[in-house]
């Protein structure tokens, strides 16, 4: 199996470097925007309970909704710029994600150039007497050669469903933003 998997490394040949970058840079995006994501960080339920219940506003102080709501009573009377500030921070809560939508474009992609440049390399080793491969050669050259497009596949895969989940956290956690900033705006307009 270790074998087989080390094959599959040296079949990428030199577009492993690339596709390691991609699974590198996927793995950074999908632990850091999860840890970042998380409800505590965005929306505490003690602050999210006050903020319904219309009680004093304690707790959650470095979330996104703790910030919102600073800057609410900063600017108690304008709701624009309060809402301008709030999709200023769910833009911040998509950093990152948009660049798993070129992962999961782009490693099949540079998979399937190395799958090329190997078959090129395959074909290009026949024999110009007879026209035939050594078929042990030739079968293995092929099979290593669709190596680089297995790994381009394995890291597109987690790009797709975890670019995926989290861009439907943050939709979810703008619908809620939304309703909590209509409480927020009028608690701080009857001031």
């Amino acid at each position: 199996m270790l074998l087989a998997i080390i094959d599959i490394f040296k079949g990428a040949d030199i577009l492993l470097y690339p596709l390691a970058l991609c699974s590198i840079v996927l793995v950074f995006i999908l632990v850091e925007r999860g840890y970042a994501l998380r409800r505590s960080a965005i929306l505490p339920d003690d602050l999210v309970d006050a903020v319904v219940a219309g009680r004093p506003i304690t707790g959650g102080e470095y979330s996104v909704l703790a910030r919102v709501i600073a800057f609410s009573e900063q600017h108690p009377n304008d709701p624009d710029a309060v809402k301008a500030f709030t999709r200023l921070e769910l833009v911040k809560m998509e950093r990152g994600i948009p660049y798993l939508d070129v992962i999961y474009a782009g490693a099949p992609l540079i998979g399937l150039t190395g799958t090329v440049w190997s078959l090129i390399r395959v074909f290009s080793s026949l024999s110009g007497e007879s026209g035939l491969p050594d078929p042990v050669k030739f079968t293995s050259g092929v099979s290593l050669a669709l190596s680089a497009t297995v790994l381009g596949l394995v890291i597109a895969v987690p790009a797709l469903v975890g670019g995926g989940i989290l861009q439907r956290r943050v939709e979810k956690y703008a619908a809620q933003l939304d309703v909590l900033l209509e409480r927020i705006l009028a608690r701080t307009t009857a001031k």
